[in-house]
């Protein structure tokens, strides 16, 4: 017999809680980006219902909650560099700062 050594066991994947895209749309709503962001919300999520019905996984809504939940939080440093006068012309591509989406 041979068993599995404890520095082997799997990561699960990331798993919002259930009401955390209800919770994340109302929270968007509120932002003074509304305008922008809950139509953008909407359309990611809107493809990635189609994207989990294709697949048969709900990994396509999660990684739209996360990627959501990320660009809020991060939304207030964004507006403090913005709102320190630093012309930055250049960008990050988001997928370098969260990843490659799977």
């Amino acid at each position: 017999m041979s068993t599995q050594p404890v520095d082997h066991v799997p990561v699960p994947p990331y798993a919002p809680a259930p009401g955390a895209a209800a919770e994340l749309r109302a929270q968007l709503r509120a932002d003074r980006r509304a305008e922008m962001w809950v139509p953008a919300f909407e359309r990611d999520w809107a493809k990635a219902l189609e994207d989990a019905h294709d697949s048969f996984s709900l990994t396509p809504l999660h990684e739209v909650v996360r990627t959501w939940q990320l660009r809020v939080a991060a939304a207030p440093a964004v507006d403090a560099f913005m709102d320190s006068g630093r012309d930055e012309s250049g960008f990050v591509d988001l997928d370098d700062v969260l990843g490659r989406r799977r």
